[in-house]
């Protein structure tokens, strides 16, 4: 079975796998989606990367 297990504001990578660990699962795969702020400038509109989301899949350990 597999859950993913995003890394939440104030926690680190490593607190986040600790997490995983401690509910049973072993992370397989880490995806990070940038997170932009829309800005206007001059009359046009720019995305500007304010931050990002780590997500971590897993799969139960047996």
């Amino acid at each position: 079975m597999k859950k993913d297990f995003e890394v939440i504001d104030n926690e680190s990578i490593e607190e986040c796998l600790k997490r995983m660990e401690k509910e049973g699962y072993i992370p397989i795969k880490r995806s990070e989606k940038p997170i932009f702020k829309e800005e206007k400038r001059n009359g046009k509109v720019e995305y500007i990367p304010v931050s990002r989301k780590i997500v971590f899949k897993g799969v139960k350990n047996e």
